[in-house]
């Protein structure tokens, strides 16, 4: 029997890979930014690590800005924590 492949991302803040179920997808589509639970939304996406630290971090220092070329509202921020939690 085959092993599947796990597909691995990158984290954006800490340019580590890890599996893709370890990660949270966001997702930038028609200028609205939103977070993808599925993996599957349409747009250009970004990961971030299911970490508090690393979203806080990310937030200070504004990676999905530079990531999606815009401002990012804090309430992404917020409900990345939230979902976390």
């Amino acid at each position: 029997m085959k092993n599947k492949k796990v597909p691995m991302r990158m984290c954006i803040e800490t340019k580590e890979r890890f599996p893709k179920k370890e990660l949270i997808r966001i997702v930038k589509f028609n200028d609205e930014i939103s977070i993808d639970l599925t993996g599957k939304k349409n747009g250009r996406g970004c990961y971030l690590k299911k970490d508090k630290e690393v979203i806080k971090k990310a937030k200070k220092n504004k990676t999905l800005d530079r990531a999606f070329e815009c401002k990012v509202d804090d309430s992404i921020y917020e409900e990345l924590e939230n979902i976390i939690d």
